[in-house]
């Protein structure tokens, strides 16, 4: 009996010593948990802290990227130099890009960063008031420089008016000028000359007994013409209008109010201012004249000095 309850009493006490143990493992493995549990919040305060700390980073960097658009945008306005504020805002996007690598992260070096961007827009308010008065200085001479320029203005625009009416003046005296110079034609008549050298003047021929036709008058005294050779023009139109001419014989062109005309025949004669009779001859080179009225043009020195007419039948 005494040996059954000894081994009873030896089981209960491996049976206690087991629990023991486990109770045992039980702390141990209650203790792991907990101080798990206890790192794992410190890592998610850390990692909030951080996240936090990287969001204030960034809305402050967005900040300065919109106070330096903004800079940029009145120093070019002002008519500075903003080379150097392009530069770091390229700078500050790529500073903007390395906030994507948080675990990279460092607070006290973008603080730095952040320090350095808010002296430079101190720097460019500075510069910016300097641009200002510059151009307020500016602006008051280019305003004294303007009513000076105006003031020019006005007096070269009366200069120019006065200038302008002398100019008119002197043209239209140089046109009454021109136009009392001008030739004319007196006492102009017209003549048939036939194969054998018979003339016939009037106003009717016929056709078979026309062999050259002579265009003679008188030019008319006038002080105010030059004195000097002059260019006379003869044309001779038939009943359709059409200009007899023969090249071949001397007949040409000539300009008379921009226009080029053709002319039956030519003569150049020196004016004297003595009523001096000129004849013009024109010959018809075998060419049969039509029945009809021909009219008689004279032009010289770009005007036309007379005119006439006869009859074919």
């Amino acid at each position: 009996m005494d040996y059954n309850q000894e081994q009873k009493q030896d089981r209960k006490t491996l049976l206690w010593a087991a629990l023991a143990v486990l109770a045992l493992l039980n702390l141990v493995l209650v203790y792991f948990i907990y101080h798990e549990k206890q790192e794992n919040r410190v890592k998610d305060d850390i990692i909030t802290a951080k996240t936090e700390e990287v969001l204030f980073t960034k809305t402050k960097l967005d900040s300065i990227s919109a106070e330096l658009d903004t800079k940029i945008a009145e120093i070019q306005q002002l008519g500075g130099s903003v080379d150097s504020l392009i530069e770091l805002k390229k700078q500050l996007e790529k500073d903007k890009e390395e906030l994507k690598n948080v675990n990279n992260f460092s607070a006290s070096n973008f603080n730095k960063k952040i320090k350095s961007y808010e002296n430079v827009l101190s720097q460019k308010d500075t510069e910016i008031n300097n641009l200002r008065e510059e151009l307020g200085i500016v602006t008051n001479k280019n305003q004294e420089l303007s009513q000076q320029v105006t003031g020019l203005e006005s007096e070269k625009q009366l200069l120019n008016d006065s200038v302008n009416n002398y100019s008119a003046q002197n043209r239209e005296l140089a046109e009454k000028v021109t136009l009392a110079s001008a030739l004319r034609t007196e006492e102009l008549t017209i003549h048939a000359v036939s194969a054998k050298g018979k003339e016939r003047d009037g106003d009717k021929f016929r056709a078979k007994r026309i062999d050259k036709l002579r265009v003679s008058f008188k030019l008319g005294e006038n002080a105010v013409a030059k004195q000097n050779e002059k260019d006379i023009y003869l044309r001779i139109l038939d009943p359709d209008g059409a200009v007899l001419s023969d090249m071949a014989t001397g007949s040409g062109a000539f300009n008379y109010n921009g226009k080029e005309m053709i002319y039956s025949s030519k003569q150049t004669v020196n004016f004297t201012n003595s009523r001096q009779q000129v004849d013009i001859f024109y010959g018809r080179g075998g060419i049969p004249m039509k029945d009809g009225k021909y009219a008689i043009e004279v032009y010289s020195e770009g005007f036309k000095i007379g005119q006439g007419d006869f009859t074919v039948k």
